[in-house]
């Protein structure tokens, strides 16, 4: 039987407390980056999402400076076709792999925001920008199989007869995630992807969701927060305590922010958020911070036996890994390591049994 995997999202910084707070920008404490992921290295993450946005330091140089700061934890690169040529991105994904051992996955975001892409000269529309994201990743997987020299006329990239020395270390290639609920997004999942992933909703809508997908031979994966405490009047009372005294500032600029955005995936989550049912989607599915962090901040929200009892919900409706984050997401990839996966574990050698 084939275990659920289990990622966290790294931070922007090490030490961002509430949901309601917007993210520490102008600076990089490299060091409690650092401090962060060996931690997580210990215990027992399989993944560490780098992130990608304006407001971010690029993933890129922090996984190959991580990489040497770590033996075991795998690293998902997010990263946008459009920005570098497929042969420059290929090289450089191909680097890492030696560089870490292959511990190197993609995944591959085509924009959210038109006014970001923007900012890097980017101008295609939200179709175009998947159209090129098929494109992008076909000539990747060239690459990947081998082929060369390697020549390729297309409607956004012209390469002639390209060579890379550097393969990808122990041939193959790195696992490739794909962002977005759009059509177009889930199609670039089935046919150039391994795994589709989405944000959060109930396990039935997940399933609804996720059915074409994984007929089409295509796992599934969910990007979403947890909270889990000893109790569940516990996990409450730390919910009220990190939604208290929220930046309405920042809200507002969030609501802007979605306003003038064309990915079906935001736009989505914040419809599932205003349907919600004074801020619950179910019992254990919180979506109050979504209009301060966006579509990644539905929260599963419980004791621990409650939150792993959910989560494996999920397995029955086609999730196979998920990508969490916490507030402050460094003690609550503590407490799920520590106190929820193993209860989910459980779950999988009684499964296992029957």
């Amino acid at each position: 039987m084939q275990e659920l995997k289990f990622h966290w999202c790294s931070p922007l910084d090490s030490g961002q407390q509430k949901a309601t707070e917007k993210y520490r920008s102008g600076e990089l404490d490299f060091d409690g980056i650092v401090d962060f992921v060996q931690e997580a290295e210990q215990l027992g993450v399989d993944s560490l999402l780098m992130g990608i946005s304006y407001h971010m330091p690029d993933p890129l140089p922090m996984i190959g400076a991580l990489v040497r700061e770590t033996e075991r934890v795998k690293f998902i690169l997010a990263y946008r076709p459009g920005l570098l040529s497929p042969t420059l991105f290929t090289q450089v994904v191909n680097t890492i792999s030696w560089m870490s051992d292959g511990r190197i996955s993609l995944n591959l975001v085509a924009g959210i925001s038109p006014a970001e892409q923007a900012y890097y000269g980017d101008f295609l529309d939200h179709d175009e920008r998947y159209a090129r994201s098929n494109e992008f990743l076909s000539v990747l997987h060239r690459f990947w199989r081998g082929e060369k020299p390697l020549s390729h006329q297309g409607r956004n990239y012209r390469i002639e007869e390209a060579q890379l020395g550097l393969g990808y270390k122990g041939g193959g290639r790195p696992t490739i995630y794909i962002s977005g609920a759009s059509a177009p997004a889930q199609k670039t999942a089935t046919e150039h992807g391994d795994v589709w992933l989405r944000y959060g909703d109930t396990p039935e809508g997940i399933a609804r969701a996720t059915a074409p997908v994984l007929a089409d031979g295509c796992r599934a994966g969910i990007r979403m927060h947890v909270l889990a405490r000893p109790t569940r009047e516990e996990a409450l009372t730390d919910l009220a305590e990190m939604m208290r005294d929220p930046d309405e500032d920042h809200r507002a600029w969030v609501s802007s922010f979605v306003a003038a955005s064309d990915s079906e995936a935001v736009k989505n989550s914040f419809r599932l958020a205003e349907k919600a049912q004074d801020d619950w989607l179910s019992p254990y599915l919180y979506s109050g911070a979504v209009a301060y962090r966006g579509g990644p901040a539905l929260c599963v929200v419980g004791s621990y036996q409650e939150v792993a009892d959910y989560l494996y919900e999920y397995k029955a409706a086609g999730v196979s890994e998920f990508i969490f984050s916490g507030w402050p997401t460094r003690d609550e990839m503590r407490i799920f390591y520590t106190h929820v996966l193993p209860l989910i574990r459980e779950h999988e050698r009684r499964e296992e049994a029957a």
